[in-house]
Protein backbone atom coordinates (compact mmCIF):
# COMPACT_ATOMS: atom_id res chain seq x y z
CA UNK A 1 0.00 0.00 0.00
CA UNK A 2 1.27 3.45 -0.89
CA UNK A 3 0.50 4.79 2.62
CA UNK A 4 2.58 2.16 4.40
CA UNK A 5 5.79 3.22 6.18
CA UNK A 6 8.41 1.00 7.85
CA UNK A 7 7.46 0.43 11.49
CA UNK A 8 11.00 1.19 12.67
CA UNK A 9 10.81 4.66 11.12
CA UNK A 10 7.47 5.39 12.77
CA UNK A 11 8.75 4.24 16.17
CA UNK A 12 11.86 6.40 15.88
CA UNK A 13 9.88 9.46 14.78
CA UNK A 14 9.62 11.79 17.83
CA UNK A 15 6.19 13.03 16.70
CA UNK A 16 4.67 9.54 16.87
CA UNK A 17 2.13 9.34 19.74
CA UNK A 18 3.33 7.24 22.66
CA UNK A 19 0.29 4.96 22.47
CA UNK A 20 0.91 4.18 18.79
CA UNK A 21 4.61 3.62 19.44
CA UNK A 22 3.78 1.12 22.19
CA UNK A 23 1.28 -0.73 19.97
CA UNK A 24 3.74 -0.96 17.11
CA UNK A 25 6.49 -2.29 19.38
CA UNK A 26 4.08 -4.93 20.61
CA UNK A 27 3.21 -5.81 17.02
CA UNK A 28 6.90 -6.13 16.19
CA UNK A 29 7.42 -8.54 19.08
CA UNK A 30 4.41 -10.61 17.95
CA UNK A 31 5.67 -10.61 14.37
CA UNK A 32 9.11 -11.86 15.45
CA UNK A 33 7.51 -14.55 17.64
CA UNK A 34 5.44 -15.75 14.68
CA UNK A 35 8.52 -16.55 12.60
CA UNK A 36 10.87 -17.62 15.37
CA UNK A 37 8.52 -19.77 17.46
CA UNK A 38 5.65 -20.73 15.12
CA UNK A 39 7.78 -21.12 11.98
CA UNK A 40 5.49 -18.82 10.01
CA UNK A 41 6.89 -16.91 7.00
CA UNK A 42 9.78 -14.53 7.75
CA UNK A 43 9.23 -11.85 5.14
CA UNK A 44 8.29 -8.18 4.77
CA UNK A 45 4.65 -8.65 5.77
CA UNK A 46 3.56 -6.71 8.87
CA UNK A 47 6.88 -4.85 8.98
CA UNK A 48 5.21 -1.61 7.83
CA UNK A 49 2.19 0.36 9.01
CA UNK A 50 -0.56 2.34 7.29
CA UNK A 51 -3.42 4.36 8.74
CA UNK A 52 -6.22 3.94 6.22
CA UNK A 53 -8.57 6.36 7.96
CA UNK A 54 -11.37 3.78 8.10
CA UNK A 55 -12.37 1.15 10.67
CA UNK A 56 -11.85 -1.92 8.47
CA UNK A 57 -9.53 -2.95 5.68
CA UNK A 58 -12.29 -4.57 3.61
CA UNK A 59 -15.96 -5.49 3.87
CA UNK A 60 -17.10 -8.99 2.92
CA UNK A 61 -20.49 -9.90 1.51
CA UNK A 62 -21.79 -13.44 2.03
CA UNK A 63 -25.01 -14.59 0.39
CA UNK A 64 -27.16 -17.71 0.42
CA UNK A 65 -30.52 -18.66 -1.05
CA UNK A 66 -33.57 -18.18 1.16
CA UNK A 67 -33.96 -21.84 2.05
CA UNK A 68 -30.42 -23.22 2.02
CA UNK A 69 -27.47 -23.03 4.41
CA UNK A 70 -24.86 -23.23 1.65
CA UNK A 71 -23.08 -19.98 0.84
CA UNK A 72 -22.90 -18.81 -2.76
CA UNK A 73 -19.40 -18.87 -4.23
CA UNK A 74 -17.58 -16.49 -6.54
CA UNK A 75 -14.36 -17.34 -8.36
CA UNK A 76 -11.34 -15.10 -8.88
CA UNK A 77 -7.91 -15.34 -10.43
CA UNK A 78 -5.12 -16.55 -8.08
CA UNK A 79 -7.24 -17.24 -4.96
CA UNK A 80 -9.82 -19.41 -6.73
CA UNK A 81 -13.44 -19.74 -5.59
CA UNK A 82 -14.48 -18.11 -2.32
CA UNK A 83 -17.66 -18.18 -0.27
CA UNK A 84 -17.67 -14.37 -0.02
CA UNK A 85 -16.85 -11.27 -2.03
CA UNK A 86 -14.68 -8.52 -0.61
CA UNK A 87 -14.89 -4.76 -1.14
CA UNK A 88 -12.60 -1.91 -0.09
CA UNK A 89 -15.58 0.44 0.16
CA UNK A 90 -18.46 -0.15 2.60
CA UNK A 91 -20.78 1.63 0.18
CA UNK A 92 -19.84 -0.78 -2.62
CA UNK A 93 -20.36 -3.72 -0.26
CA UNK A 94 -23.81 -2.47 0.75
CA UNK A 95 -24.73 -1.83 -2.89
CA UNK A 96 -23.77 -5.39 -3.82
CA UNK A 97 -25.65 -6.73 -0.78
CA UNK A 98 -28.76 -4.76 -1.73
CA UNK A 99 -28.64 -6.22 -5.25
CA UNK A 100 -28.40 -9.76 -3.87
CA UNK A 101 -31.15 -9.08 -1.35
CA UNK A 102 -33.44 -7.85 -4.14
CA UNK A 103 -32.91 -11.24 -5.77
CA UNK A 104 -34.29 -12.95 -2.65
CA UNK A 105 -30.95 -13.87 -1.11
CA UNK A 106 -30.07 -13.92 2.58
CA UNK A 107 -27.13 -11.51 2.92
CA UNK A 108 -24.49 -10.85 5.57
CA UNK A 109 -22.08 -7.90 5.38
CA UNK A 110 -19.20 -7.65 7.84
CA UNK A 111 -16.02 -5.63 8.24
CA UNK A 112 -12.65 -7.38 7.99
CA UNK A 113 -9.64 -5.94 9.86
CA UNK A 114 -7.07 -7.80 7.74
CA UNK A 115 -6.58 -10.03 4.75
CA UNK A 116 -3.65 -11.85 3.23
CA UNK A 117 -2.29 -11.38 -0.29
CA UNK A 118 -0.83 -14.89 0.18
CA UNK A 119 2.73 -13.58 0.01
CA UNK A 120 2.34 -11.93 -3.39
CA UNK A 121 2.83 -8.53 -1.72
CA UNK A 122 4.19 -7.41 1.68
CA UNK A 123 1.01 -7.01 3.72
CA UNK A 124 1.20 -4.03 6.09
CA UNK A 125 -0.18 -3.58 9.55
CA UNK A 126 -3.13 -1.20 9.32
CA UNK A 127 -4.95 0.87 11.91
CA UNK A 128 -7.79 -1.68 12.13
CA UNK A 129 -5.30 -4.15 13.66
CA UNK A 130 -4.54 -1.80 16.53
CA UNK A 131 -8.15 -1.63 17.71
CA UNK A 132 -7.63 -5.12 19.15
CA UNK A 133 -6.20 -6.22 22.47
CA UNK A 134 -2.65 -7.56 22.49
CA UNK A 135 -3.89 -11.13 22.54
CA UNK A 136 -6.33 -10.61 19.69
CA UNK A 137 -3.65 -8.76 17.71
CA UNK A 138 -1.40 -11.80 18.09
CA UNK A 139 -4.20 -14.09 16.91
CA UNK A 140 -4.84 -11.87 13.90
CA UNK A 141 -1.20 -11.76 12.79
CA UNK A 142 -0.74 -15.50 13.28
CA UNK A 143 -3.92 -16.19 11.31
CA UNK A 144 -2.98 -14.04 8.32
CA UNK A 145 0.60 -15.34 8.15
CA UNK A 146 -0.77 -18.89 8.18
CA UNK A 147 -2.53 -18.16 4.89
CA UNK A 148 0.82 -17.22 3.38
CA UNK A 149 2.31 -20.52 4.51
CA UNK A 150 -0.41 -22.91 3.32
CA UNK A 151 -3.33 -22.07 1.05
CA UNK A 152 -5.43 -24.57 -0.91
CA UNK A 153 -7.18 -23.08 -3.91
CA UNK A 154 -10.98 -23.38 -3.93
CA UNK A 155 -11.22 -24.65 -0.32
CA UNK A 156 -12.13 -21.76 1.97
CA UNK A 157 -13.16 -24.06 4.84
CA UNK A 158 -9.78 -25.84 4.82
CA UNK A 159 -7.81 -22.59 4.67
CA UNK A 160 -9.72 -20.77 7.38
CA UNK A 161 -9.79 -23.72 9.78
CA UNK A 162 -6.04 -24.30 9.36
CA UNK A 163 -5.28 -20.63 10.01
CA UNK A 164 -7.65 -20.58 13.00
CA UNK A 165 -5.97 -23.64 14.53
CA UNK A 166 -2.53 -22.02 14.17
CA UNK A 167 -3.92 -18.79 15.59
CA UNK A 168 -5.33 -20.51 18.69
CA UNK A 169 -2.24 -22.51 19.56
CA UNK A 170 0.03 -19.62 18.65
CA UNK A 171 -1.87 -17.27 20.94
CA UNK A 172 -1.60 -19.76 23.80
CA UNK A 173 2.16 -20.04 23.33
CA UNK A 174 2.52 -16.28 23.03
CA UNK A 175 0.65 -15.79 26.27
CA UNK A 176 2.68 -18.50 28.02
CA UNK A 177 5.93 -16.65 27.34
CA UNK A 178 4.66 -13.30 28.58
CA UNK A 179 5.96 -12.08 31.93
CA UNK A 180 2.60 -10.76 33.13
CA UNK A 181 -0.15 -12.99 31.69
CA UNK A 182 -2.61 -11.80 34.35
CA UNK A 183 -2.73 -8.41 32.59
CA UNK A 184 -4.72 -9.90 29.71
CA UNK A 185 -8.50 -9.62 29.79
CA UNK A 186 -9.03 -13.30 28.96
CA UNK A 187 -6.82 -16.24 28.15
CA UNK A 188 -7.08 -17.99 24.77
CA UNK A 189 -8.75 -20.88 26.59
CA UNK A 190 -11.38 -18.59 28.14
CA UNK A 191 -11.99 -16.84 24.85
CA UNK A 192 -12.31 -20.16 23.06
CA UNK A 193 -14.77 -21.48 25.66
CA UNK A 194 -16.97 -18.46 25.06
CA UNK A 195 -16.63 -18.80 21.30
CA UNK A 196 -17.40 -22.51 21.52
CA UNK A 197 -20.56 -21.80 23.50
CA UNK A 198 -21.64 -19.24 20.92
CA UNK A 199 -20.85 -21.58 18.02
CA UNK A 200 -22.91 -24.27 19.74
CA UNK A 201 -25.85 -21.86 19.84
CA UNK A 202 -25.45 -21.18 16.13
CA UNK A 203 -24.99 -24.87 15.36
CA UNK A 204 -28.29 -25.68 17.07
CA UNK A 205 -29.97 -22.93 15.07
CA UNK A 206 -28.39 -24.27 11.88
CA UNK A 207 -29.69 -27.76 12.64
CA UNK A 208 -33.19 -26.43 13.27
CA UNK A 209 -33.18 -24.56 9.97
CA UNK A 210 -31.68 -27.52 8.08
CA UNK A 211 -34.51 -29.73 9.31
CA UNK A 212 -37.05 -27.08 8.33
CA UNK A 213 -35.64 -26.73 4.81
CA UNK A 214 -36.10 -30.48 4.28
CA UNK A 215 -39.73 -30.40 5.36
CA UNK A 216 -42.53 -30.76 2.76
CA UNK A 217 -43.93 -27.25 3.28
CA UNK A 218 -45.01 -24.45 1.00
CA UNK A 219 -42.61 -21.53 0.71
CA UNK A 220 -45.01 -19.34 2.69
CA UNK A 221 -45.20 -21.82 5.58
CA UNK A 222 -41.47 -22.43 5.48
CA UNK A 223 -40.80 -18.68 5.61
CA UNK A 224 -43.12 -18.35 8.63
CA UNK A 225 -41.41 -21.19 10.51
CA UNK A 226 -38.02 -19.75 9.63
CA UNK A 227 -38.97 -16.46 11.29
CA UNK A 228 -40.17 -18.35 14.38
CA UNK A 229 -36.81 -20.17 14.65
CA UNK A 230 -34.91 -16.91 14.26
CA UNK A 231 -36.99 -15.30 17.00
CA UNK A 232 -36.47 -18.29 19.30
CA UNK A 233 -32.69 -18.13 18.96
CA UNK A 234 -32.67 -14.37 19.43
CA UNK A 235 -34.20 -15.09 22.85
CA UNK A 236 -31.66 -17.83 23.53
CA UNK A 237 -28.88 -15.38 22.73
CA UNK A 238 -30.07 -13.14 25.56
CA UNK A 239 -29.66 -16.10 27.93
CA UNK A 240 -26.17 -16.67 26.51
CA UNK A 241 -25.27 -13.06 27.31
CA UNK A 242 -26.43 -13.44 30.91
CA UNK A 243 -24.29 -16.57 31.33
CA UNK A 244 -21.25 -14.72 29.97
CA UNK A 245 -21.75 -11.65 32.16
CA UNK A 246 -23.32 -9.43 29.54
CA UNK A 247 -20.62 -9.96 26.90
CA UNK A 248 -21.71 -7.99 23.83
CA UNK A 249 -19.14 -9.11 21.28
CA UNK A 250 -21.71 -11.06 19.27
CA UNK A 251 -24.55 -8.54 19.33
CA UNK A 252 -24.10 -7.76 15.64
CA UNK A 253 -25.11 -11.33 14.81
CA UNK A 254 -28.54 -10.69 16.30
CA UNK A 255 -29.26 -7.32 14.74
CA UNK A 256 -31.91 -8.41 14.07
CA UNK A 257 -31.02 -12.15 13.80
CA UNK A 258 -28.71 -14.54 11.92
CA UNK A 259 -29.81 -15.62 8.49
CA UNK A 260 -28.52 -18.36 6.22
CA UNK A 261 -25.57 -16.24 5.09
CA UNK A 262 -24.53 -15.56 8.71
CA UNK A 263 -24.60 -19.25 9.53
CA UNK A 264 -22.77 -20.20 6.34
CA UNK A 265 -19.93 -17.75 7.10
CA UNK A 266 -19.53 -19.13 10.64
CA UNK A 267 -19.37 -22.70 9.38
CA UNK A 268 -16.71 -21.75 6.84
CA UNK A 269 -14.27 -20.66 9.57
CA UNK A 270 -14.82 -23.39 12.14
CA UNK A 271 -15.96 -26.60 10.44
CA UNK A 272 -12.49 -28.20 10.44
CA UNK A 273 -10.84 -26.47 13.40
CA UNK A 274 -11.12 -29.57 15.66
CA UNK A 275 -9.49 -31.62 12.90
CA UNK A 276 -6.47 -29.33 12.62
CA UNK A 277 -6.10 -29.04 16.38
CA UNK A 278 -6.11 -32.84 16.55
CA UNK A 279 -3.52 -32.98 13.78
CA UNK A 280 -1.26 -30.64 15.76
CA UNK A 281 -1.73 -32.85 18.81
CA UNK A 282 -0.80 -35.94 16.82
CA UNK A 283 2.27 -34.03 15.60
CA UNK A 284 3.36 -33.66 19.26
CA UNK A 285 2.96 -29.89 18.93
CA UNK A 286 5.86 -29.69 16.46
CA UNK A 287 5.12 -27.06 13.86
CA UNK A 288 7.26 -28.48 11.06
CA UNK A 289 5.61 -31.89 11.38
CA UNK A 290 2.15 -30.33 11.56
CA UNK A 291 2.71 -28.16 8.50
CA UNK A 292 4.09 -31.09 6.52
CA UNK A 293 1.05 -33.24 7.35
CA UNK A 294 -1.28 -30.35 6.51
CA UNK A 295 0.34 -29.94 3.11
CA UNK A 296 -0.10 -33.65 2.41
CA UNK A 297 -3.78 -33.45 3.27
CA UNK A 298 -4.11 -30.37 1.08
CA UNK A 299 -2.65 -32.19 -1.93
CA UNK A 300 -5.41 -34.81 -1.85
CA UNK A 301 -8.51 -34.54 -4.07
CA UNK A 302 -11.31 -32.60 -2.38
CA UNK A 303 -13.37 -35.68 -1.47
CA UNK A 304 -10.39 -37.53 0.01
CA UNK A 305 -9.30 -34.37 1.83
CA UNK A 306 -12.72 -34.09 3.45
CA UNK A 307 -12.62 -37.75 4.54
CA UNK A 308 -9.22 -37.21 6.20
CA UNK A 309 -10.47 -34.13 8.03
CA UNK A 310 -13.61 -35.96 9.13
CA UNK A 311 -11.46 -38.76 10.57
CA UNK A 312 -9.34 -36.23 12.46
CA UNK A 313 -12.49 -34.50 13.75
CA UNK A 314 -13.85 -37.83 14.97
CA UNK A 315 -10.64 -38.53 16.88
CA UNK A 316 -10.73 -35.03 18.34
CA UNK A 317 -14.22 -35.68 19.70
CA UNK A 318 -13.45 -39.21 20.92
CA UNK A 319 -13.25 -39.82 24.71
CA UNK A 320 -9.81 -39.15 26.13
CA UNK A 321 -9.52 -42.78 27.28
CA UNK A 322 -10.08 -44.16 23.79
CA UNK A 323 -6.99 -45.41 22.01
CA UNK A 324 -6.31 -43.24 18.99
CA UNK A 325 -6.44 -44.92 15.60
CA UNK A 326 -3.33 -44.62 13.43
CA UNK A 327 -3.04 -41.15 11.93
CA UNK A 328 -4.88 -40.81 8.66
CA UNK A 329 -2.02 -38.67 7.41
CA UNK A 330 0.47 -41.41 8.23
CA UNK A 331 -1.70 -43.89 6.36
CA UNK A 332 -1.63 -41.65 3.29
CA UNK A 333 2.14 -41.31 3.62
CA UNK A 334 2.53 -45.08 3.73
CA UNK A 335 0.28 -45.54 0.71
CA UNK A 336 2.20 -43.01 -1.36
CA UNK A 337 5.69 -44.28 -0.64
Amino acid sequence: MAKAQPIDQIIENPTTPASLRHQLKTAQAIRAFASQQLQLPDNASYQSYADLGRPYLTWNVVSAAEFTLRADTECFWVVGCLSYRGFFSPADAQEHAAKLSSEGKDVFVYGVPAYSTLGWFPDPLVNSFLAYSELDLARLIFHELSHQLIYIKDDTAFNEAFATAVELEGAKRWLDQQKHPAQHDASPEQQELRKTAFRQLLDEMRQALAALYQAPLSQADMRLHKHHIQAEYASRYQVFKQVWRGYRGYDHWFEPHPGNAHLASQATYYQWVPAFRQLLKESDGQWAVFYDKTRRIGKQPATERAKMLEALSARALAPATQVLAPSTVNQVEENTQ
